[in-house]
């Protein structure tokens, strides 16, 4: 099955790339990786702002990663043009605004590496990963994701 079918399966409809709100470019492709520039969560086309353990809980951040990892494929699909030509999904770093006590950052990420994992296939979307705690994100929100990428 090909990524676009998986994505119409689940009922995904990847977004357009979002304008960078700072001084950077939203991907850079060295050789046959791709690099995708953190991307925060958004609700409704604005900020998801909150923090873990203090106004939200891990199944509301899990579900913003969601997000962010639907945001990161429209991204990619930019980048590449084709889905179909990533070869593995490399890395993903994930900041989690969280207070000092809130500890399942691991899993407020699950949100975004279980759907890659479904949406690439096992192979291709099982990645290294590193999730952290940070004291705040950009514009408040709640997760940011930045990941890495093989292509044909």
């Amino acid at each position: 099955m090909s990524v676009y079918d998986k994505l119409s399966q689940l009922g995904i409809t990847l977004p357009p790339v979002a304008v960078p709100a700072a001084a950077y470019v939203p991907f850079v492709q060295t050789g046959n990786l791709v690099f995708l520039s953190g991307h925060i969560a958004k609700k409704d086309g604005k900020p998801w702002v909150g923090q873990l353990g203090k106004n939200m809980q891990t199944e509301e951040g899990k579900a913003a990663a969601r997000a962010i990892a639907i945001d990161l494929m429209g991204t990619l699909h930019a980048a590449v043009g084709d889905l179909n030509r990533v070869k593995r999904i490399v890395k993903l770093m994930s900041l989690v605004n969280s207070t000092g006590d809130f500890t399942e950052q691991h899993l407020v990420t699950n949100g975004a590496s279980e759907l890659l994992g479904e949406v690439f296939g096992a192979q291709v979307g099982a990645h290294a990963r590193s999730a952290f705690g940070v004291a705040q994100n950009p514009l408040g929100a709640c997760v940011e994701i930045e990941l890495i990428a093989e292509v044909a």
